[in-house]
């Protein structure tokens, strides 16, 4: 079952709340990251991207990078742009934005889950974390002793939180501003009773997912493992033992498709691919977007949509080799296209999230690249199936949106 515990968060006064609050680390490089706070000091990025700060060319791995990001926390709090809560809470975080000509509504509650329940795997992963980014964050938690950015967290839905989430909304939010991509974000404070029955009701939770984060949910295990392990007086109720978390119930969230490019047909004309294809499935004109069916991908190619389906008899209920990602990969890149290991290929690229297709067929009418290949979203259900079979997604197929903004509530320890 699961452990949520309240903290005593540091969070913006209201009127800075807009200022602070900053994309998710790992969502923009240090240039992006440089040119978003440049002109903002408050920004929260000048702790989770602090090579920022320091000289160009500066490694996101340099020691200099965890000192500078430990002065950058401690400065905002000294300042004032961080202050800490009096006591600890749950918090409710609501996300609002257009996506895909759609409005969309997302609302979260903001807690500490608990390592354990990592380790013992009561909180599922679907995806393998690469060690250097792990190791990176794990020095960042150690240096900061905090959670800069939480974790993204879904599970089934449960008519009892449900009930109490909505109970919180009631309230006068601690903020409620519009950032500058256009998404709303709304957070309020959870009244100590409600907190209560909602610690309660997550312990009657049999488990959750990592939809986003699996490197900051993994180091932030490994930075609590650690300090654990130096604590001769360790109880298990020391703020170290818990991470920064936002829980979602799953009919929340909001999966948007990761498409992929090839470079080039790989020695072969267009007609010979579209040849090449058609042995694989039934290839006909279509357009961007597809149908509610496994094994049917939008290909472009030449200025024009094509559509791809794979036979249905073809497709297992595996919870993995069933996912339009793998189908791609097996059936058409690899065999077709000669791509090799998606996560290293160079001639291999991806789009995902809200720039869509059309971002596909201008690279395509560029020239950047030959050809593309469209696919359905990945299912909150078909994620949690992986997961719950121990099993890892393939690279690039979920795209959540939107993001968390981090700064708003920080875990320290």
């Amino acid at each position: 079952m699961l452990r949520l515990r309240p903290f005593a968060a540091l969070r913006p006064p209201p009127d800075l709340a807009r200022e602070v609050a900053a994309v998710p680390y790992d969502v923009v490089n240090t240039a992006e990251a440089r040119a978003l706070a440049v002109d903002n000091p408050r920004s929260f990025l000048h702790v989770t991207r602090p090579e920022i700060d320091l000289p160009d060319g500066t490694s996101a791995y340099d020691d200099r990078v965890y000192g500078a990001a430990h002065d950058a926390l401690e400065h905002m709090v000294a300042e004032g742009s961080l202050v800490r809560e009096g006591e600890p809470k749950l918090y409710l975080y609501r996300q609002q934005a257009e996506l895909a000509g759609r409005r969309v509504s997302q609302l979260g509650i903001v807690g500490c889950c608990h390592i354990g329940d990592y380790e013992e795997e009561r909180i599922k992963k679907h995806e393998i974390t690469r060690k250097d980014k792990e190791d990176d964050r794990t020095r960042h938690v150690l240096t900061t002793r905090s959670n800069a950015g939480p974790v993204f967290l879904t599970y089934r839905p449960q008519a009892q939180l449900t009930a109490l989430s909505q109970q919180a909304i009631s309230n006068e939010p601690l903020y409620d501003f519009l950032a500058a991509d256009e998404v709303r974000h709304t957070v309020w404070s959870i009244a100590p009773d409600v907190s209560d029955a909602i610690v309660a009701a997550f312990g009657q939770v049999d488990c959750a997912y990592v939809a986003d984060g699996h490197h900051r949910s993994a180091s932030a295990a490994r930075a609590g493992a650690e300090l654990r392990a130096k604590n001769p007086d360790h109880r298990g109720d020391e703020d170290y033992n818990y991470f920064l978390c936002v829980l979602f119930a799953a009919d929340q969230l909001n999966v948007l498709p990761y498409h992929r490019l090839v470079r080039d047909l790989g020695g072969r004309s267009p007609e010979e691919v579209r040849q090449a294809l058609a042995e694989v499935g039934q290839l006909s004109d279509g357009d961007a977007e597809l149908p509610a069916q496994a094994g049917s991908f939008g290909v472009y190619l030449e200025g024009r949509w094509h559509r791809l389906t794979l036979p249905a008899a073809s497709i297992g209920d595996d919870p993995v080799d069933s996912l339009d990602y793998v189908l791609l990969s097996e059936r058409v890149l690899g065999p077709v296209m000669g791509i090799g290991d998606i996560r290293t290929d160079p001639r291999i690229d991806f789009v995902g999230g809200i720039r869509g297709t059309g971002e596909l067929e201008r690279r395509v009418d560029s020239g950047e690249h030959a050809i593309a290949f469209s696919l359905r979203a990945t299912s909150v259900e078909q994620l949690m199936a992986v997961a719950d079979a121990g099993r890892i997604m393939p690279p690039k197929s979920t795209w959540f949106e939107p993001k968390l903004r981090s700064g708003l509530l920080v875990h320290t320890f």
